[in-house]
């Protein structure tokens, strides 16, 4: 059985938001690493409708970008949407019963499944699906915005925390 793993890139104080801070070549590498290692991904539209850039190769890619782009279109993915009418070659668009379809995404698949999405990981979370919430800390102060939790969780205790590069690091949490 797979586990459901919550991971973004967060500022100092709490939001995501990628058009305000990116990851530098060491943890673009991590990430590339990352969705190499993932069994599959569900998605929450808006994240989905921006990771799609991915589905073409654009000419000024370095080798990174290009193995990203791979290990993203190999990848399975879920995408839970009520207002999309389809999805990208290897996406199943989600509907509705959100619950049974990550319950089932989970059962079928073994190593981490990547929830991606704030929205998305607030409802799997409140399902008590989500196993670990991963977040990689960039030193940016944002002040507003989207907040990596879309509302409460249950209790979470820190698991591991890890330098990525020489500004990121990146706290793991699990249930408490």
């Amino acid at each position: 059985m797979a586990k459901l793993v919550f991971a973004m890139n967060v500022s100092l104080d709490g939001y995501v938001d990628h058009d305000r801070f990116s990851p530098g070549p060491v943890l673009f590498r991590h990430w590339v690493e990352q969705v190499q290692a993932s069994s599959a991904a569900i998605y929450g539209r808006k994240i989905y409708e921006v990771m799609r850039y991915w589905e073409e190769d654009k000419p000024d890619w370095g080798p990174d970008e290009q193995a990203f782009a791979q290990a993203w279109r190999a990848q399975p993915k879920w995408v839970a949407s009520r207002t999309l009418t389809s999805v990208g070659p290897n996406a199943t668009l989600v509907s509705d019963n959100l619950e049974k379809v990550a319950t089932d995404v989970k059962a079928r698949f073994t190593g981490e499944v990547d929830v991606c999405g704030t929205i998305l990981a607030q409802s799997l979370s409140e399902a008590g699906l989500v196993d670990e919430y991963r977040l990689y800390f960039h030193p940016v102060v944002l002040g507003a915005g989207k907040p990596f939790f879309a509302g409460p969780v249950a209790p979470l205790r820190l698991s591991g925390r890890d330098m990525i590069d020489e500004n990121v690091i990146r706290l793991t949490y699990v249930g408490a």
